[in-house]
């Protein structure tokens, strides 16, 4: 490197942000991953094999995806070329990828092409890839903060490795900004500042495992004070520690994974969670009325009898959302949200009727008993139907004792929480009353054998009535 060549680049490093500065430029120098990068583990055995071919790297803003994919150029001794999905397309694609075939050619030097934001590549752009990356002289690093199986094509996915980002730990938060203020080449090492424990431990909590924001809220503390030595407070860091933008795409990861949370927090009876979710949900601007029909099918799921007046309540909110709108009913759906995850569970109801058409997709389709077919039309007392029909309203508690369903079998089993207590109760009476015995689900009838003859004049398995009104329905 000339002298010339030397100044430009200690001028542009002078004008970089402290983030950029402070990139690791070697494997050992980068900071978390350890799941795929440390010892031992996949991606570095590929890398020091140099067999790394395609990768898609999957995870939120500041988790290392940019700087390793440099540091992947660096190890294999491979030309790093970076483009962005956003301002780049095809005829830019197709250049680098004809300059990548022409070197490796003349030099067998491969070619890393980084393509930041790759989901925003629409379909026809990511198929150009395609046969370059099956080729194996352009290894091809994607970088997204969305699903790469949602966001991006089966093809593209099926011929590259998925490594997701993990947001950094605040342990790793910490060793980051040690090392900025230590080191005097490319840090604020030439600064003199002292870093309270407590404002550390505030600003690796605070950034939530982004590294460019930790560094960033560093550089404005520092670099905005007028004197030295500078101590560096909570409170500064607090001052310097800009809101962060909540990563969340409505069509995207983040908004199955968040209403994900949300549902299994309410299930699992953490309205604090809960309540959490929610909020990052409506201040990330998701759809409201998303949001309340989620809530009233988890009130019928995961609730459902043990208290009858979750679904009322959810669907109260969602019209209230209708009528009221942001910001709100926020308060609607945040109550709604605390008394659900309050409110007893029981998932009952979702386990009747999930088995009852289980039986029925499977083949154990019913005839309708003859006693209960409609008998209001000339000619249904000529084919017995309602012959045995016990009118139940006139029957002591309004309880007949005759068969329903043509067969032995429990659908709903109530659990011992909230209402349904009180309904297992009342249900062992009625099904004491009814007659029933609990017999196994082989004893039901195929279809193919479960049909009576239109003339029949008593349903099978009918039990003796006490009281008879013939042809009623």
């Amino acid at each position: 490197m000339s002298l010339f060549e030397k100044e430009d680049e200690q001028r542009r490093r002078e004008v970089q942000p402290l983030a950029a500065r402070m990139r690791p430029r070697t494997l050992d120098e980068f900071v978390g991953q350890e799941h795929f990068l440390g010892e031992g583990k996949i991606l570095r055995r590929l890398i020091r094999a140099d067999r790394l071919g395609s990768v898609i790297f999957y995870g939120p803003p500041g988790t290392g995806k940019t700087t390793l994919a440099r540091i992947l150029a660096t190890e294999t001794k491979s030309v790093f070329q970076q483009i962005s999905a956003v301002t780049s397309g095809v005829k830019e694609l197709r250049e680098i990828i004809d300059g990548a075939a022409r070197r490796l050619l003349a030099s067998g030097q491969k070619t890393v092409l980084f393509i930041d934001e790759i989901h925003r590549f629409n379909r026809a752009q990511q198929d150009v890839l395609l046969p370059h990356v099956e080729e194996g002289g352009l290894v091809f690093v994607g970088a997204t903060t969305e699903n790469p199986f949602f966001s991006m094509t089966s093809a593209l996915v099926s011929r590259s490795r998925v490594f997701e980002f993990l947001p950094l730990t605040p342990e790793h938060i910490k060793v980051i900004v040690r090392r900025a203020l230590t080191d005097r080449e490319r840090g604020l090492g030439n600064y003199e500042v002292i870093m309270e424990e407590e404002a550390l431990e505030f600003l690796a909590q605070a950034c939530e495992g982004d590294a460019r924001r930790a560094l960033s809220a560093l550089e404005v503390a520092v670099l905005s004070s007028e004197t030295f030595p500078l101590r560096l407070t909570r409170q500064l860091m607090e001052d310097s520690l800009q809101r962060k933008a909540i990563v969340y795409d409505r069509q995207g990861d983040a908004h199955y994974d968040t209403i994900s949370a949300l549902i299994k927090s309410i299930r699992g009876s953490d309205p604090d969670a809960a309540t959490y979710w929610l909020a990052k949900m409506l201040e990330a601007g998701e759809d409201v009325r998303f949001i309340a029909r989620r809530l009233m099918i988890l009130a019928s799921e995961d609730i459902g009898n043990a208290d009858p007046t979750a679904l009322p309540l959810a669907v109260a909110a969602a019209h209230a959302c209708e009528m009221i709108g942001l910001p709100e009913c926020r308060l609607n759906l945040a109550q709604v949200v605390i008394y659900l995850a309050c409110a007893p569970k029981s998932n009952a109801v979702i386990k009747a009727i999930d088995e009852a058409l289980e039986d029925i997709r499977s083949g154990r389709v019913l005839p309708v008993p003859v006693h209960l077919r409609d008998a209001n039309y000339p000619g249904a007392k000529r084919l017995g139907h309602g012959q045995g029909y016990v009118y139940s309203q006139e029957e002591p508690d309004a309880i007949a004792e005759q068969d329903y369903l043509g067969v032995d079998k429990t659908y709903y089993v109530p659990s011992d929480r909230g209402f349904e207590k009180e309904l297992k109760a009342r249900l062992e009476v009625i099904r004491e009353r009814l007659g029933r015995a609990n017999k196994k689900i082989s004893d039901l009838p195929d279809a193919s054998t479960s049909s009576l003859p239109e003339g029949s004049s008593s349903p099978p398995r009918l039990r003796k009535a006490r009281k008879t009104k013939e042809n009623q329905s």
